[in-house]
Protein backbone atom coordinates (compact mmCIF):
# COMPACT_ATOMS: atom_id res chain seq x y z
CA UNK A 1 0.00 0.00 0.00
CA UNK A 2 1.16 3.50 -0.90
CA UNK A 3 1.54 6.09 1.62
CA UNK A 4 -0.71 8.58 0.05
CA UNK A 5 -3.29 5.85 0.16
CA UNK A 6 -1.88 4.89 3.96
CA UNK A 7 -2.56 8.44 5.23
CA UNK A 8 -5.83 9.11 3.39
CA UNK A 9 -6.95 5.98 5.79
CA UNK A 10 -5.36 7.92 8.69
CA UNK A 11 -7.38 10.77 7.81
CA UNK A 12 -10.51 8.47 7.81
CA UNK A 13 -10.08 6.97 10.84
CA UNK A 14 -9.65 11.05 12.05
CA UNK A 15 -13.20 12.44 10.41
CA UNK A 16 -14.40 9.45 11.53
CA UNK A 17 -13.55 10.77 14.96
CA UNK A 18 -14.41 14.08 14.40
CA UNK A 19 -17.93 13.14 12.99
CA UNK A 20 -18.63 10.89 16.36
CA UNK A 21 -16.81 12.82 18.75
CA UNK A 22 -17.66 16.16 17.91
CA UNK A 23 -13.98 17.06 19.31
CA UNK A 24 -12.00 19.79 18.55
CA UNK A 25 -9.70 19.91 14.80
CA UNK A 26 -6.70 20.78 16.67
CA UNK A 27 -6.98 17.69 19.52
CA UNK A 28 -8.63 15.60 17.34
CA UNK A 29 -5.10 15.54 15.04
CA UNK A 30 -2.71 15.94 18.45
CA UNK A 31 -4.54 12.61 20.42
CA UNK A 32 -4.05 10.88 16.89
CA UNK A 33 -0.85 11.14 16.10
CA UNK A 34 0.02 10.74 19.53
CA UNK A 35 -1.86 7.46 20.80
CA UNK A 36 -3.70 6.09 17.74
CA UNK A 37 -1.71 5.89 14.68
CA UNK A 38 0.86 3.68 13.40
CA UNK A 39 4.14 5.46 13.96
CA UNK A 40 6.44 4.09 10.74
CA UNK A 41 4.33 6.42 8.60
CA UNK A 42 6.58 9.24 7.23
CA UNK A 43 6.45 13.12 8.02
CA UNK A 44 5.30 13.81 4.39
CA UNK A 45 2.28 11.02 4.48
CA UNK A 46 1.06 12.79 8.15
CA UNK A 47 1.38 16.15 7.03
CA UNK A 48 -0.84 15.05 3.84
CA UNK A 49 -3.50 13.29 6.23
CA UNK A 50 -3.68 16.54 8.87
CA UNK A 51 -4.15 18.56 5.70
CA UNK A 52 -7.14 16.35 4.44
CA UNK A 53 -8.55 16.27 7.91
CA UNK A 54 -8.10 20.15 8.64
CA UNK A 55 -9.38 21.34 5.25
CA UNK A 56 -12.12 18.79 5.50
CA UNK A 57 -13.63 20.08 8.90
CA UNK A 58 -12.83 23.66 7.58
CA UNK A 59 -14.95 23.48 4.66
CA UNK A 60 -17.64 21.23 5.44
CA UNK A 61 -20.73 23.11 4.43
CA UNK A 62 -19.37 23.43 0.91
CA UNK A 63 -18.37 19.95 0.85
CA UNK A 64 -21.64 18.67 2.29
CA UNK A 65 -23.68 20.75 -0.09
CA UNK A 66 -21.50 19.19 -3.34
CA UNK A 67 -21.77 15.75 -2.19
CA UNK A 68 -26.14 16.72 -1.06
CA UNK A 69 -26.21 17.54 -4.74
CA UNK A 70 -25.64 14.56 -6.08
CA UNK A 71 -27.08 12.10 -3.79
CA UNK A 72 -30.46 11.49 -4.92
CA UNK A 73 -32.38 10.74 -1.82
CA UNK A 74 -29.49 11.09 0.16
CA UNK A 75 -29.55 13.38 3.33
CA UNK A 76 -26.13 13.34 4.53
CA UNK A 77 -26.86 12.58 8.12
CA UNK A 78 -28.66 8.80 6.97
CA UNK A 79 -25.44 8.15 5.45
CA UNK A 80 -22.78 5.47 6.82
CA UNK A 81 -20.31 7.69 8.52
CA UNK A 82 -17.58 5.69 6.65
CA UNK A 83 -19.02 6.17 3.63
CA UNK A 84 -19.79 10.29 4.40
CA UNK A 85 -16.73 11.06 5.42
CA UNK A 86 -14.91 9.36 2.34
CA UNK A 87 -17.23 11.25 0.37
CA UNK A 88 -15.88 14.29 2.07
CA UNK A 89 -12.56 13.80 2.04
CA UNK A 90 -12.23 12.51 -2.02
CA UNK A 91 -14.73 16.34 -2.45
CA UNK A 92 -12.03 17.84 -0.69
CA UNK A 93 -9.41 16.28 -2.26
CA UNK A 94 -11.21 17.16 -5.78
CA UNK A 95 -11.36 20.77 -4.87
CA UNK A 96 -8.46 21.79 -2.92
CA UNK A 97 -5.45 19.27 -4.10
CA UNK A 98 -3.32 18.75 -7.21
CA UNK A 99 -4.15 15.00 -7.25
CA UNK A 100 -6.05 13.63 -10.62
CA UNK A 101 -9.73 13.26 -10.01
CA UNK A 102 -9.41 9.81 -12.04
CA UNK A 103 -7.05 9.06 -8.91
CA UNK A 104 -9.03 10.40 -6.50
CA UNK A 105 -11.67 7.77 -7.07
CA UNK A 106 -9.69 5.12 -7.02
CA UNK A 107 -8.57 5.53 -4.04
CA UNK A 108 -11.78 6.16 -2.48
CA UNK A 109 -12.99 3.13 -4.25
CA UNK A 110 -10.30 1.13 -2.59
CA UNK A 111 -10.77 2.50 0.73
CA UNK A 112 -14.00 1.89 0.71
CA UNK A 113 -13.81 -1.75 0.29
CA UNK A 114 -11.34 -2.15 3.19
CA UNK A 115 -13.40 0.07 5.00
CA UNK A 116 -17.39 -0.80 4.03
CA UNK A 117 -19.40 -2.91 2.20
CA UNK A 118 -19.57 -3.42 -1.81
CA UNK A 119 -22.53 -1.47 -2.00
CA UNK A 120 -21.25 1.24 -0.44
CA UNK A 121 -18.46 1.39 -3.19
CA UNK A 122 -21.08 1.77 -5.81
CA UNK A 123 -22.64 4.64 -3.94
CA UNK A 124 -19.57 6.29 -3.87
CA UNK A 125 -18.55 5.82 -7.04
CA UNK A 126 -21.92 6.83 -8.11
CA UNK A 127 -21.82 10.47 -6.30
CA UNK A 128 -18.06 10.58 -6.94
CA UNK A 129 -18.18 10.39 -10.67
CA UNK A 130 -21.04 12.74 -10.68
CA UNK A 131 -19.16 15.20 -8.58
CA UNK A 132 -16.02 15.02 -10.90
CA UNK A 133 -18.13 15.73 -14.16
CA UNK A 134 -19.59 18.87 -12.35
CA UNK A 135 -15.96 19.63 -11.51
CA UNK A 136 -14.81 18.89 -14.61
CA UNK A 137 -17.20 21.37 -16.45
CA UNK A 138 -16.59 24.36 -13.99
CA UNK A 139 -12.76 23.99 -13.83
CA UNK A 140 -10.97 21.47 -16.09
CA UNK A 141 -7.82 20.55 -15.71
CA UNK A 142 -5.09 18.30 -17.15
CA UNK A 143 -5.52 15.16 -16.01
CA UNK A 144 -2.52 13.08 -15.18
CA UNK A 145 -2.77 9.48 -16.73
CA UNK A 146 -0.33 7.66 -14.05
CA UNK A 147 -1.11 7.25 -10.49
CA UNK A 148 -0.92 9.39 -7.35
CA UNK A 149 2.12 12.00 -7.46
Amino acid sequence: MGLRRKARECALQMLFAADISKARTDELVRTYWTELADADLDEEARQFATRLVTGVLAHLPELDERIRRRAEHWRIERMAVVDRNILRMSVYEFLYESTPRAVVINEALEIARRFSTFEATQFINGILDAIKRDLDLEQPRAEEAEGDE
